[in-house]
């Protein structure tokens, strides 16, 4: 039994064998799946978790209420890892209440058939318990339509949804005060970049809503509960959402037999002579695109490298470029370049790129025939090294 605050509980669970979240992400550290119960003269459940841990999460759940009953069920969040235990805890706990607003009631209809003994609540509703009321805070696409975070003022405890998650297991604690919380940032700004991404502008109005707010523990959906190091965490997605990266640059590429390669191994060199001391190198067809994407998210300069394939750019590097045009990233430097044995195509389609995501570009781009060569040096230099500028002005 673990309490995270007077009458309020953890029963969530950790997920170590999945392999992709959302079949998509690597999972190599794992997520939770977080789900809270807060005791007082009623019992509300916050969220549920992902139907294959559905007897694990009952038997918490009866360890902290035996058999006294739940009143009220608070979905914050409709998606299926953490509603696809709603039909099974209403099979348990047939009197209880689903509440969410109206577009959460919608779904619960639409994914589990479910219409009865539910409550709608409007942006700014509360709920009493008893002791205790919730407040609920409509946050709409951060990151589906019907995202909302619960507030309980007497505890000062913010139920947030999926906001301010991470990937990555707990490892035996909860709260963020009792274990070492490094290996959760770089998840969290995976989780951010891959995730919620493209929802800058709703994930900016949330945190305005919530600005006035006396927020004391932060209990999101996947990861630690926050509460010694909340402002890192909501920073953290302030600078995600308004886009506003660090200064570093990341280089992405894509190489069939090493020449792309060495252009951008010789650019990376020009920048850290330049000064620049965070440069990542993301080979496309090693690094899965979500460590990718997530370095990208951190830092303000980026640079792009492919070969000419089959008149198009390298697939791997198309896959990078729709990515980033879905998640519609703002305010980068750009770089990129280009090689080709016989007809060039690669550095036409970044072209095209660049004026879609309306970037900066910091340099006339490099296009490569056949091997790298002495030739080839000066103009990447010259890349890297407007790039280099533009970071430290």
């Amino acid at each position: 039994m673990i309490e995270i605050s007077k009458d309020i509980f953890y029963v969530g669970v950790n997920d170590r064998t999945k392999h992709r979240f959302e079949a998509l992400w690597p999972l190599p550290l794992g997520v939770s799946y977080n789900s809270y119960l807060i005791v007082d003269e009623k019992v509300a459940l916050i969220d549920t978790v992902d139907h294959c841990h559905a007897d694990l999460y009952l038997s918490k759940i009866k360890e902290v209420l035996g058999d006294r009953p739940i009143d009220y069920l608070v979905i914050n969040h409709m998606e299926p890892d953490h509603s696809a235990a709603i039909r099974f805890i209403r099979q348990h706990y047939p009197d209880i209440t689903l509440v969410g607003n109206c577009k959460t009631l919608q779904m619960v209809n639409g994914f589990y058939g479910i219409c009865q003994g539910t409550h709608e609540v409007k942006d700014k509703d509360t709920l009493s318990l008893g002791s205790r009321s919730l407040h609920f805070y409509l946050t709409p696409m951060v990151h589906w339509p019907e995202t909302m975070m619960t507030y309980d003022p007497l505890s000062k405890t913010l139920f947030s949804g999926d906001a301010f998650g991470c990937f990555g297991a707990l490892n035996g604690g909860v709260v963020d005060t009792e274990i070492n919380t490094d290996i959760y940032w770089d998840e969290m700004w995976r989780y951010y970049a891959n995730i919620v991404g493209k929802y800058g502008s709703p994930v900016q109005k949330a945190l305005q809503k919530l600005s006035g707010t006396d927020i004391r523990l932060i209990c999101s959906t996947h990861g630690p509960v926050w509460k010694e190091q909340i402002s890192r965490v909501v920073d953290l997605y302030d600078r995600a959402s308004r886009y506003e990266g660090a200064p570093g640059v990341v280089i992405a590429y894509g190489s069939m037999y090493g020449n792309t390669e060495q252009m951008a191994e010789y650019m990376a060199r020009v920048l850290v002579e330049k000064g620049i001391r965070d440069v990542v190198l993301h080979n496309v067809t090693k690094s899965h695109l979500s460590y990718v994407l997530r370095d990208i998210f951190k830092y303000k300069g980026l640079i792009i490298g492919s070969p000419t394939y089959t008149n198009d750019l390298f697939p791997e590097i198309e896959s990078l470029v729709s990515k980033l045009e879905s998640r519609d990233v703002k305010n980068r430097l750009f770089g990129y370049f280009g090689s080709y044995t016989w007809a060039g195509a690669a550095v036409r389609h970044l072209t095209a790129f660049a004026h879609k995501m309306r970037w900066e570009v910091v340099a006339e781009p490099v296009e490569m025939k056949q091997g790298f060569s002495a030739d080839i040096m000066a103009p990447c230099r010259q890349l890297a090294e407007n790039m280099a500028e533009r970071l430290q002005a």
